[in-house]
């Protein structure tokens, strides 16, 4: 089993930016793909972003022009950068890798983004 540790959430005003960190346990080239979600208070758990192992990436329209996924396989970590941040951003965001017989996630980070 891979565990997964997010970092670099926090507090932050609406219009700034945040970089969200997954660092995997393992070597993450063995993944067919990572990805982050996030689960507002009282919402279902939504797809925000991912990569696949070839480098193909998809985020969701909400996000997109805003938020960057990235990995670092040296250093077996998937980043999110997050700009422009609005209120509507505000939730715990999850890292999530698949394999064929694995889906691991993180313990989540807490984003909030408010004035």
């Amino acid at each position: 089993q891979v565990q997964l540790v997010e970092s670099g959430g926090g507090l932050v005003q609406p219009g700034g930016s945040l970089r969200l960190s997954c660092a995997a346990s393992g070597s993450i080239f063995m993944f067919a793909y990572m990805g982050w979600y996030r689960q507002a208070p009282g919402k279902q758990r939504e797809f925000v972003a991912r990569i696949y192992s070839g480098g193909t990436i998809n985020y969701a329209d909400s996000v997109k022009g805003r938020f960057t996924i990235s990995r670092d396989n040296a250093k077996n970590t998937v980043y999110l950068q997050m700009n422009s941040l609005k209120p509507e951003d505000t939730g715990v965001y999850y890292c999530n890798a698949v394999k064929t017989g694995l889906d691991s996630w993180g313990q989540g980070t807490q984003v909030t983004v408010s004035s």
